[in-house]
């Protein structure tokens, strides 16, 4: 065979060749580089749980001057990991830095490099900004920029892990777990608590704050010092919006870009119409979030302000930590009896009424919450076009959506029941020796309450048979889909009720405000009630058997509030075995994350499509 001749002239060939050697090695050098950024960004996230734990550890523990020391020399390799990776990012993975990152990632790496101002410039006799060179030079600065850094490294990660595929359920299960097991750990501290609490009692309440439950076995008020009381606050936020909502917003806000399968995940978790609005949808509920929490904090405040013998600063906290507990539906009380305190009990009309707003603001469903404040802007943007004598804008067709109406109906239906059968139930027992405004203002808040708030201002202990048994029916129903509200929520129960009517009436589909709902939503509707009757009974009857001696109402009242996340208690909570209380954990999770997500993430889904077999009929009369 003749080799095939080359038409390149010697020089031409010189130039191909050499261009050959020039692409291979720059390839090398890319493939080189990427190793080496994923090998400083592995290095970069082991340090920063590094930090974290050694975060913890500063705060929660005494130390001696020796022990400072070490910590203060670890934080300091931490910070030189930390600045060789964005140094590196800056200098020779340029390109990628920039198609990675946004402004306020920017605004970390510039403060990381900051920090090594002192080490650069040492400490100016004469500054020029005495109070900038204090605030620059402190430990303070450089613990909070290294802190910053690390959750943002550890929210690119879990980015990451999204990217793998993993089954979205499981991993919203596994993010519970995670922090369930954080908060645990952090309750443990000596710092966290004024004479300690035992490993079963910090994991049962960092099971009930991350699950917005509300249940406690020790008093939070004489238990918790003010670090455990911020922990406590935090492991409730985060419970109450999601933790995939909080990594997710530093991951996408600081981190960058992500993969298209982990954003369309996100788009599931937070419902949000597209991908281009991720960001504006995760940022809407962060802080419309903070917002209604912080206006409900202030009324709070007006409402106690010198009346219950506190400081400004036990004011400030007693607002702050029931207005965050009211919103998320999780029932803590960091005052002595909670809201069943006389001095609040007799004195003060207004903050139930506040607390209560904040319960149903809560467990309505944020996304109830913004379909309805749009419907309202949208109504007073045309009453001010019409009032200045302009075109007002065109009206949307159905400025309220359908999940909105039946929300809506569904939960002011049951809160002005609940209201006016508690009224009537306990007029001469449990209100008792009440103005009729208070009567009144405790059957709204005793209404508002069972659907997952488990705050107490009458003691349940103390209601009528039939008072539980529509306690017990509330508490079961619960809040709105995608709200902090625990039960099978007052979207299954409409889902059900509407389906029951098309069944008796003969329809053939079931409607609801000129809409068809869809055959998938009512099958996944009965499957929750159902699952929800299995599972409390199953509860319920192991419950029994691991105490025989408690009384049995107490018992299923205490099932009930633990599976449907609502934390009203009979009182047995701290007389509860240590077996029951990790069954009651389990039973907290499950209403939590959903039994029906749970399975949907562990067990394994067809594929293709299923074949098809004869129809028949199953006689039900």
């Amino acid at each position: 065979m003749h080799k095939k001749k080359s038409h390149l002239s010697p020089l031409a060939l010189k130039f191909h060749r050499l261009r050959q050697r020039i692409e291979a090695k720059l390839n090398r050098s890319f493939y080189g580089l990427s190793v080496t950024a994923h090998v400083l960004m592995s290095v970069a996230m082991l340090a920063s749980l590094t930090c974290l734990v050694a975060m913890v550890v500063h705060v929660g523990y005494d130390h001696t001057a020796s022990g400072y020391r070490t910590l203060h020399k670890l934080m300091h390799t931490v910070q030189w990991i930390f600045a060789a990776n964005v140094i590196f990012g800056l200098t020779l993975n340029l390109r990628e830095t920039l198609h990675n990152s946004r402004a306020l990632r920017w605004i970390v790496d510039i403060a990381l490099l900051v920090t090594l101002l002192p080490t650069i410039y040492p400490h100016p006799a004469n500054p020029w900004f005495p109070w900038l060179e204090k605030a620059l030079y402190s430990n303070m600065f450089l613990y909070s920029v290294l802190t910053a850094y690390s959750v943002v490294t550890l929210s690119y990660g879990v980015f990451k892990l999204i990217d793998r595929r993993t089954n979205p359920s499981l991993l919203l299960s596994l993010s519970f777990v995670t922090f369930i097991i954080i908060g645990t750990l952090l309750l443990l501290l000596p710092k966290s608590t004024v004479n300690g609490i035992t490993p079963v009692d910090a994991f049962f309440v960092s099971t009930s704050a991350v699950c917005v439950t509300g249940l406690t076995t020790v008093d939070v008020a004489t238990t918790f010092t003010p670090l455990g009381l911020s922990i406590l606050a935090l492991l409730i936020q985060f419970g109450a919006l999601g933790v995939m909502t909080f990594t997710s917003f530093f991951a996408l806000f600081f981190s960058g870009s992500a993969s298209i399968y982990s954003q369309l995940m996100l788009r599931d978790v937070i419902y949000s119409r597209s991908m281009n609005s991720l960001i504006p949808t995760l940022l809407y509920i962060l802080g419309f979030t903070l917002c209604i929490e912080l206006v409900g904090a202030l009324l709070i405040f007006a409402s106690i302000h010198d009346t219950l013998g506190l400081d400004l600063t036990g004011e400030i906290v007693f607002a702050g930590f029931h207005s965050l507990s009211a919103f998320c539906n999780a029932g803590f009380s960091n005052y002595p009896d909670g809201m069943a305190n006389p001095l609040l009990l007799n004195h003060n009309v207004s903050i139930y009424w506040i607390m209560t707003l904040l319960i149903v603001a809560g467990s309505i469903g944020f996304p109830i919450l913004v379909n309805t404040k749009d419907a309202i802007a949208e109504s007073w943007r045309r009453f001010c076009a019409r009032r200045r004598h302009k075109i007002p804008e065109a009206r949307t067709v159905h400025p309220f959506n359908m999940n909105t109406k039946i929300v809506l109906f569904t939960f002011t239906l049951l809160l002005i029941a609940g209201a006016a059968l508690f009224f009537v139930l306990e007029y001469s027992h449990s209100l008792a020796g009440m103005t009729m405004t208070e009567k009144i203002t405790q059957s709204v808040f005793n209404s508002a309450v069972p659907r997952s708030a488990g705050f107490a201002s009458v003691n349940p202990a103390g209601f009528l048979n039939i008072t539980l048994v529509m306690v017990l029916f509330l508490m079961w129903v619960g809040g709105g889909s995608q709200s902090t509200g625990g039960g099978i929520k007052v979207n299954t129960l409409a889902a059900i009720w509407l389906n029951l009517r098309a069944i008796v009436t003969g329809a053939p589909k079931v409607t609801a405000y000129g809409r068809t709902i869809a055959i998938g939503s009512i099958r996944r509707a009965n499957a929750v009630v159902a699952i929800s009757i299995f599972s409390y009974f199953l509860l319920s009857f192991l419950l029994l058997g691991l105490e025989p001696e408690l009384p049995v109402r107490s018992v299923l009242f205490e099932a009930c509030s633990a599976l449907f996340t609502v934390g009203s208690s009979l009182g047995i909570t701290p007389q509860l075995c240590e077996a029951s209380k990790l069954l009651l954990c389990v039973a907290m999770f499950l209403g939590r994350v959903g039994i029906i997500s749970l399975l949907t993430g562990m067990v394994r889904r067809h594929s293709g499509s299923a074949p098809q077999y004869p129809s028949d009929n199953i006689i039900i009369s």
